[in-house]
């Protein structure tokens, strides 16, 4: 699991959506989790980088110290059974949105309905602080990708590779955002648009 983690740093830092030592990844199984070490920068990330922790965040035979926003991803792992991944990075465009407090939801591509519906921002709390780790967890019982007031993105899955596409696709949707409100002739989907797609989604999932 940490050749996993490292892989999907190195992944992360060569689509520029984390930069120098911003940024955690997580891995849940069972009750231990598998996460990186603070300081460290994810497309840098060698075996000692990853350290073990239990779900309070007692560390285990570790000769560095894990993230310090741990209490997040515990956090999130506590509300969602299903959540065995997390991802929490500065990817530009959607942390764009990050810094302006605002969510993203505008009906311009079909896959914000069929991957987010929408992806909320949480409010903002001191990095690493208690109040980050409540603002933040508490949205993904609703959600599986939420942005950070003023600071990030993190993202839910069901795996490692699973979270990534979610981030990779949060990112594409934010920067098609801002490119057509720069060309300025954005073209919402109707209401019947988003409900097909809402028909569509639940097709998908029930197969």
């Amino acid at each position: 699991m940490k050749r996993k983690i490292i892989e999907l740093g190195r992944l992360l830092y060569q689509k520029d959506l984390t930069s120098a030592t911003s940024g955690n990844i997580s891995y849940r199984s069972g009750n231990k989790v598998y996460i990186t070490a603070t300081g460290t920068a994810l497309g840098f990330l060698d075996e000692n980088n990853i350290v073990e922790i239990d779900m309070e965040g007692k560390e285990f035979n570790s000769q560095e110290k894990a993230s310090s926003e741990k209490f997040m991803h515990l956090a999130i792992y506590k509300i969602r059974k299903d959540i065995k991944a997390i991802i929490h990075c500065h990817a530009p465009f959607t942390t764009a949105f990050a810094a302006c407090r605002k969510e993203l939801s505008a009906p311009i591509i079909a896959e914000n309905i069929l991957y987010f519906g929408k992806i909320p921002v949480a409010e903002y709390g001191m990095p690493s602080s208690k109040k980050l780790t409540e603002n933040t967890s508490k949205l993904f019982q609703e959600y599986d990708t939420v942005l950070m007031a003023n600071h990030g993105i993190v993202v839910g899955g069901d795996d490692l590779m699973n979270a990534f596409f979610k981030l990779e696709t949060a990112e594409t949707y934010a920067k098609t955002y801002i490119y057509s409100k720069i060309l300025n002739e954005q073209a919402f989907l109707s209401n019947q648009d988003i409900d097909d797609l809402y028909i569509l989604k639940n097709k998908l999932h029930s197969k």
